[in-house]
Parts: C-alpha cells; structure tokens; sequence
C-alpha cells in the first residue's frame, strides 16, 4: 500500500487503479489517513530463519514470540461470505496472497494499489514453494461489495481499490479457486535498507538498459553486484522494454531471490548485530493477517531452501485494450488446468504446466 495508507482503505467505484502494462499510473488519492505503526519483523526475517533451518531451533521460537504480540493485524478476510470461498482440496499444503506496492515509487500518483500480487503455494510435504505472481492489469470478475462496489471486470488491483484488503483476497481465490490461508502486505520501498544491511546483492542483468529514474544509473548486461538504492531502481524499470510490467515483475522476482539467497547464505544468524539490523531495517516492510503465528510459520518453513522457491508468471495471452484501458488478458485454458494441479498440490503437473 501506498505511504500512509492503511490496509482496507476504499475510494469510490468509478475511480479505476489505472495502472497501465507500460506502467503509468493515474489512480486518483483518497482522504489521508494516519500512518499505521508497522511490525516489529517481517516476512523476510521469517523466511529467512525459516529458510536457513533454524525454525524450530528453541531459541529462534522465544526471539519470534518475543515480537509476537507487538505485530500489527490486517483484517485480511472481514466480512468474506463463507458460502463464496474454495473448499481446501489439498489439506496441508498452504496457500498466501502476497501484496506488495512500491510506496516510494517516482511514477506513483497517490491511492489505494495493489502494485504486486504474488499466490505462494507451499507443497503440504513442505519439499518447495510456488510463488505466482499476477500482473496488476489483469482483466478479471471482481465480486460485488456489500456496499454495492465491484460486481464487473476490471483489473485485478481494482479489487484492492475497491474493497481492500477483504475484496482481493475474494477475487483472487474467485480467479484461481484457491482458498488463501493467509495474507501479506510488502512495502517494496522497504527493501532498500534490507539490502543494504545485508551488504548488498548480485543479481542478472538481460541486457544493458538507463533508468528512467534519476540518478538514471546504467544497468550492464550480466550478473552484478547492487546496493538497495540501486536494486530498487532495477526492480522499478519497465518502459525499456517491449512486454513491460512483465520484466518489472521478472526483476522483482529476481531481487527477492537474491535477498532470500543472501540472507541464508551470509551469516546473519550468526551475529547478534548482524540480525539486529536486518530485522530494523526490514521493521516497516511487511503486515501480516490476524490469524498468521511467526512461530508457526518458521516451524512450517523451516526445512526450505533458496533452491526450493519456483517463481512462476500467471498463464496470459498477452496485453490489448477493453475501451480505453490497457489491459493484460489471461489464457483461460491454461490458467484454469495451472490452478487446478496448483490447488490439488500437483507439483509436477504445476512446474510443467508454468513452463
């Protein structure tokens, strides 16, 4: 969510997050609310004790606990008619709806968006990961409010817009008949200082492109090293190139890999003070739903490793125009068999499938 928006703010029907493929914004702002206090850990510092096995170690449990009861609640699933969500399929495996924006964005005008939409699947064996990212204009039935917002197509971040936090995870489970478990909201924004107390990250450039942003760095073709200022930069870029918001979701992609890499394998859990100032710095990127234990969730995780982790794009037939909209249109043939294999936990048939 935008800076100083809090999770489940609405702004009326007829103002559309118009988040063009080409990544211009013209999303109108609504009234100013204060700015929420934000948790004292995040999804990253999870991942990551998670990722490097120490889950279930007794001394990660007390350090998760301890931060517990300071962790501020989304009201992810209020007022979601029972009757209307998936039944669970594959009892065990779990489901999270990853939201993210980029608060600090040079392009963003303001309002309620859902920049980043991720579906992560963990295997009920807890052998892998799937995480599915959704471009943000997708063209898709969002369900009607009870206060008479949606009932029509839009794009997909329209939903947020529409009827925050509650609203989204509504349409997407509608879309993929995946029932969410749980529910995240990230601040790319934030990633900055949780580069930069990591000492930095390597990631591949495809090709040598200039930012449009100042200070316009210059990317170079191959695999390099990037600060936060800069990696944040890199995940920003679109316009360069021809398919647009879907290399900005394949960076993104690529910059949290590296981060999840470079936490497991750079010793942080070995320095108090390393940790201390991997988990300030990532203290105001991430809200979790009520229902969600840290605790739990590291136990959940805690035998995953980078390698684990799939990143995989929504099954499209490409972008084109519904009036005056960009929009993306999904491949409804192969989306409904990738969510199908996907909600029956089929992982080889989802790998496959997402080739």
């Amino acid at each position: 969510m935008s800076s100083g928006e809090q999770a489940g703010t609405t702004v009326p029907e007829q103002t559309l997050p118009a988040g063009d493929t080409d990544g211009s914004e013209t999303t109108a702002a609504p009234a100013r609310r204060p700015r929420r206090r934000w948790l004292r850990i995040t999804l990253i510092s999870v991942l990551v004790l998670a990722l490097i096995g120490v889950g279930g170690a007794v001394g990660a449990g007390f350090y998760l606990k301890s931060v517990e009861s300071d962790i501020e609640r989304l009201d992810a699933f209020e007022g979601i008619p029972e009757e209307s969500r998936p039944e669970v399929v594959a009892k065990g495996a779990l489901n999270m709806l990853i939201l993210g924006s980029d608060s600090r964005d040079p392009e963003s005008t303001g309002g309620s968006r859902a920049d980043t939409i991720i579906l992560a699947h963990v295997s009920k064996d807890r052998s892998g990961a799937q995480l599915v990212s959704i471009p943000r204009d997708t063209w898709v039935a969002i369900p009607r409010t009870k206060e008479g917002r949606g009932g029509r197509e839009a794009k997909i971040n329209a939903a947020y817009a529409w009827g925050g936090l509650p609203l989204m995870v509504q349409t997407v489970e509608q879309y993929t008949k995946i029932r969410i478990d749980h529910v995240l909201m990230v601040d790319f924004a934030g990633f900055t200082e949780i580069i930069d107390a990591l000492g930095g990250i390597e990631v591949n450039s495809e090709k040598r492109f200039t930012s449009i942003h100042p200070p316009f760095r210059t990317f170079e073709r191959g695999r390099q090293k990037m600060d936060g200022a800069t990696a944040l930069d890199f995940s920003r870029q679109r316009k360069q190139f021809a398919d647009g918001d879907f290399t900005r979701i394949k960076h993104q992609q690529q910059v949290i890999k590296a981060i999840l890499d470079k936490a497991a394998s750079g010793g942080i859990l070995t320095s108090p003070t390393k940790l201390n100032s991997f988990v300030r710095a990532t203290s105001n990127a991430v809200s979790v739903d009520k229902k969600m234990s840290l605790v739990d969730m590291a136990m959940e995780l805690r035998g995953l490793r980078g390698n684990d982790l799939t990143f995989m794009t929504n099954p499209t037939k490409g972008t084109g125009r519904v009036g005056s909209e960009s929009v993306v249109f999904d491949d409804p043939e192969k989306a409904s068999k990738f969510y199908d294999a996907l909600r029956r936990d089929a992982v080889k048939e989802v790998l496959s499938a997402g080739k």
